[in-house]
């Protein structure tokens, strides 16, 4: 049995992508998630955002967040699909630590 750590992925889609090229992106990478063994998927979309500077002369993204349990093998090749992709000008995977958060008094 492998352990799988919790992973949250955002990644800013150029603004001029369309709604269907949007949620073909969002199913692709879903997809790909499911079928290299990451569980509990959850997909945000974050909506259109203003970029604190300029990317690649955009002035502004689409953003969308993914949270979801799976092994580090997966988050690399998720985020070499990313590179390659001519819509997505940057993206971002943190790992969340598994330990729970209490409150000190």
């Amino acid at each position: 049995m492998t352990f799988l750590n919790s992973y949250e992925t955002i990644y800013v889609l150029k603004p001029d992508v369309t709604e269907n090229s949007n949620l073909s992106l969002v199913n692709y990478y879903k997809t790909l998630l499911k079928e290299k063994g990451a569980t509990n998927i959850v997909v945000q979309h974050r909506g259109r955002r203003h970029l604190s500077y300029n990317i690649a002369q955009y002035y502004d993204g689409i953003y969308v967040q993914m949270n979801y349990k799976a092994s580090g093998n997966l988050v690399i090749t998720l985020e070499k699909s990313m590179r390659f992709n001519d819509n997505i000008i940057r993206y971002l995977t943190i790992k969340h630590s598994n330990l729970e958060a209490i409150d000190v008094y």
